[in-house]
């Protein structure tokens, strides 16, 4: 876990640090700044789990700050805590549309700070647990759909090997069940705009290239 703290006053940062101590585990990184450029500079690189910045502050103010790091990570990825005055309502409002999740009242509570904190690491908590869920059923699906592809391929294959035994009836039969899976592989290919239907004119393609080029459907006849 990464905590990013933004402060140009560095007895604010020693407060702010001091107290996010307290609620995390012991292995917990907390990075404080007293540049905000640099600050920015550093969320950039890496990606905070929680960002705390004040408002008031040179070279860059706190709306400024939130406004960039919104560029580089939404508002439902890393959430970011403004520390204001409790009479700039109007800096709040701004917050908010630039992209804080919650405010921190100067000078800071103790007993405000702690479930503001614990709230805004829980909501990170669960968009972690979101996105692993997510990356999880992202590769299930590439792993089912290389086992089908695989399956394909081997009926393909099985095919191919029933037409070397040269039977006139098994090679005009797949003459004509290539011919229908041709048919039916346009048809999808019209339909949908997938890899996966894309592909199926090849593999028909295949499947009527594996019948003899001496059996057709006039030769059955005769």
């Amino acid at each position: 876990m990464a905590i990013a703290i933004v402060d140009d006053t560095p007895l604010n940062l020693t407060l702010i640090q001091a107290l996010v101590r307290k609620l995390t585990p012991p292995d917990t990184e907390i990075v404080s700044f007293t540049s905000p450029l640099e600050g920015l500079q550093w969320c950039g690189d890496h990606e905070p789990d929680l960002i705390i910045v004040d408002y008031m502050m040179p070279d860059l103010n706190g709306i400024e700050f939130i406004e960039t790091v919104r560029k580089l990570y939404p508002a439902d990825t890393v959430p970011i805590l403004m520390v204001t005055a409790a009479h700039e309502k109007e800096v709040r409002y701004e917050s908010l549309s630039a992209g804080a999740n919650d405010f921190l009242t100067k000078p800071i509570d103790r007993h405000e700070f702690d479930p503001r904190v614990r709230t805004m690491l829980a909501l990170r908590a669960s968009h972690q647990r979101l996105r692993n869920w997510n990356d999880d059923l992202r590769e299930a699906v590439i792993r089912k759909t290389a086992d089908i592809v695989a399956r394909e391929q081997e009926t393909i294959a099985r095919l191919a090997r029933a037409a070397e035994f040269r039977d006139p009836e098994t090679g005009a039969h797949i003459v004509r069940m290539a011919h229908y899976s041709q048919l039916i592989a346009r048809h999808l290919g019209s339909t949908q705009n997938s890899a996966t239907a894309s592909s199926a004119p090849r593999r028909c393609t295949t499947s009527a290239r594996s019948a003899p080029p001496t059996i057709s459907c006039s030769s059955r006849a005769g």
